[in-house]
């Protein structure tokens, strides 16, 4: 399928969303993924240890983060904390 183009001319890129989902941008511009194997089998490990799963940790190869920059070309738009649904909101 051929890619939209926009009033500029220009066309619209797409976002790969398995990486917008493990990779954010912090506040002074750090790209942060989250840490690995998260899925299953998580009885086993011990609390410190899931806790240590669940921080985000910066990437550091200049690689990783050209490659990451591709396939989120808009990653400078998103909010990397939305706000939940349901609560309430102080522009109401």
């Amino acid at each position: 399928m051929p890619r939209k183009q926009t009033k500029t001319g220009k066309y619209k890129l797409k976002t790969h969303k398995a990486t917008a989902k493990r990779f954010k941008l912090t506040g002074s511009g750090k790209l942060v993924r989250t840490k690995g194997p998260k899925g299953h089998f998580r009885v086993k490990q011990s609390k410190r240890s899931k806790h240590m799963l669940s921080e985000m940790v910066p990437v550091k190869s200049k690689g990783d983060q050209k490659r990451v920059r591709r396939l989120l070309p808009y990653i400078k738009k998103y909010d990397t904390r939305p706000s939940r649904p349901g609560s309430k909101s102080p522009s109401k």
